[in-house]
C-alpha cells in the first residue's frame, strides 16, 4: 500500500508586492499554521519517508518546516519546478516517478493542481485551504500504478479544523 498526502503551502506574504510569485514567502500567519499542522501529523503516526516540494519558496518552507518538525526522521527531501503551478498530469507524473521502496510520500505546492488532483482522484472538495492535508492510500505496491481506481480516502485537515478526519 502507499500512501501519498498532499500539503497546500500555508499563507503566503503579499507584503512585498515587488516579489515575483515564486519568491512570496510565507506570512506571519502560515509560519503559525505550518509547525502546527505538522505537529498534527506526527501527533497521529505519519511519518514521511520522502517529502516531494515546488521550487515556490513559500512552498519550501512549508515543506522545511515538517522536515524540522520529522527531523529525527530518515527523510528523502527533494524539490522541483514541475510542481509549481502543476497540472493534475504534472502532479501524477512526480509522484508516479517516486521510488517505490518509499511507501509514504508527502508533497507540497499549489492550488488549482492539488484541489484538481483530490478531485480527480474522486473526493469531492471545493477548495484546499491553505496548510491543509488531504491523504490517499493507494492499493498498489508501485507508485507508477497509483490510479483513482486504487484510490482510498485516508485523512483531510486544515488550521481551523477542530475535528480532524483521520482513518
Amino acid at each position: 500500500m502507499k500512501k501519498l498526502l498532499i500539503c497546500r503551502h500555508a499563507k503566503s506574504s503579499w507584503d512585498e508586492p515587488g516579489l515575483s510569485d515564486h519568491e512570496r514567502p510565507l506570512a506571519k500567519r502560515g509560519w503559525r499554521d505550518a509547525p502546527l499542522m505538522a505537529k498534527r501529523i506526527k501527533t497521529n503516526h505519519i511519518y514521511p519517508e520522502q517529502i516531494i516540494s515546488s521550487d515556490a519558496l513559500r512552498a519550501l518552507q512549508t515543506a522545511e518546516v515538517y522536515l524540522e518538525t520529522f527531523s529525527k526522521e530518515d527523510v528523502i527531501f527533494e524539490k522541483t519546478a514541475q510542481l509549481y503551478h502543476a497540472s493534475v498530469s504534472d502532479i501524477l507524473e512526480v509522484v508516479r516517478h517516486s521510488s517505490d521502496r518509499v511507501n509514504t510520500l508527502f508533497i507540497f505546492g499549489h492550488n488549482p493542481g492539488f484541489t484538481d488532483l483530490i478531485n480527480h482522484l474522486r473526493e469531492s472538495l471545493d477548495n484546499l485551504p491553505t496548510a491543509a492535508v488531504f491523504g490517499f492510500t493507494f492499493a498498489t505496491n508501485s507508485w507508477n500504478n497509483l490510479s483513482r481506481k486504487n484510490a482510498s480516502f485516508w485523512l483531510y485537515d486544515f488550521p481551523k479544523n477542530s475535528s480532524p478526519k483521520i482513518f
